[in-house]
């Protein structure tokens, strides 16, 4: 039926509130199985399409953009990992912010939207970035130094102006990984000129950014970050390595979707305890995948003893560097020394992350 004889047959009833509705309702489903009919007729038979991003492209980002931002699907949710209850408070807290930004600004207040994320690889900087993208329904966007960091006189700056600009009209979340690359210390004598302009352009342009944007920043090395970077964020966290609680509780999700692993929880705990994350998540997936393709002549435990015998293989490959270099500065001015449950020193500014002096142990 065409829209125009729907409309015709329905226009002696227009004075009436209800055949209104009708009308518009009538209209709206036409104009869906006209669509329908178009799509079925440009898409052949067995062809199935698909989002662009998924074939390498953006459905958002301009192309002047592609090489200097990365548009990825977040798939990751809060409830999917593993933090520790103060870690996962803050981020609650600040993503009931972002939604609440209406109300905030009627009384003159914005949200906060930019946090900083400090800790060794493989703790979850970037699966957090991740998550809260996913939470506030914003596309995620990482910024990509390979094409952002020129080799002429003020290119890099002008990227990142370009960066800034479509960040400012495009609501998302924007992710500096390895935020050390571009926010050194302009004090470093080692340092060029154009790095100490890079890091000038970027502290203006940070100032700059909307609340819309929601900035995401994350490092394994805080040391080298230059200290005027630090008041530009709202929120700042420290992601340790997992501890006894993160870890019995990464055991029991892997019982429930994997299945009994033939270890205990306290000898699970034993055996990943100073791992990271990430290392932990690879022995887990690789006894998943082994269950599901044995087409289930594999058991669980059996999996779970094979995938831990592969990960104790892998880390004797490389010895120590296997495990990264931990950070251990003593630029005594900057830093100071954080102490951690597992032994680990990691550098973060003079004062604790809320800004106030401390003395430094």
């Amino acid at each position: 039926m065409a829209k125009h004889t729907t409309v015709h047959k329905l226009r002696p009833d227009m004075a009436n509130g209800d055949a209104a509705r009708n009308t518009l309702t009538a209209l709206i489903e036409e104009a869906h199985r006209q669509n329908k009919r178009q799509g079925s007729v440009r898409a052949p038979a067995g062809e199935l399409s698909s989002p662009s991003h998924f074939s390498g492209g953006s459905n958002m980002l301009p192309e002047a953009l592609q090489l200097l931002l990365r548009e990825i699907v977040p798939a990751r949710r809060m409830g999917d990992l593993v933090l520790r209850k103060e870690i996962s408070r803050e981020i609650h807290e600040l993503l009931n912010e972002v939604r609440q930004t209406a109300l905030l600004r009627s009384h003159s207040l914005e949200p906060r939207h930019t946090m900083m994320l400090i800790g060794p690889p493989g703790t979850g900087k970037t699966s957090l970035a991740e998550a809260v993208a996913t939470e506030l329904g914003l596309p995620f966007f990482t910024v990509r130094y390979d094409g952002l960091v020129g080799s002429y006189l003020g290119e890099t700056a002008s990227r990142l102006q370009s960066v800034v600009d479509y960040a400012s009209r495009t609501p998302c979340v924007l992710f500096f990984d390895e935020f050390d690359s571009v926010g050194k210390e302009r004090a470093d004598a080692h340092e060029t000129g154009e790095i100490k302009r890079v890091v000038s352009s970027l502290l203006l342009n940070m100032d700059a950014l909307p609340s819309s944007c929601v900035v995401v920043c994350a490092t394994n090395h805080p040391e080298l970050l230059d200290r005027a970077v630090w008041r530009r964020f709202e929120v700042r966290l420290e992601l340790p390595r997992p501890g006894a609680g993160e870890l019995r509780e990464w055991y029991l999700r892997t019982e429930k979707a994997l299945g009994d692993l033939g270890v205990t929880a306290e000898s699970f705990v034993k055996m990943f305890q100073g791992e990271t994350f990430s290392e932990i998540e690879a022995v887990t997936l690789d006894a998943r995948r082994k269950v599901v393709l044995s087409h289930g002549k594999l058991s669980s435990r059996e999996a779970f003893a094979q995938a831990l015998d592969r990960w104790g293989r892998r880390r004797d490959v490389g010895g120590a560097q296997a495990h990264g270099a931990r950070s251990n500065s003593t630029n005594k001015p900057r830093t100071r020394k954080s102490g951690k449950n597992d032994g680990a020193a990691t550098e973060v500014p003079e004062g604790d992350l809320l800004g106030r002096t401390v003395k430094a142990p």
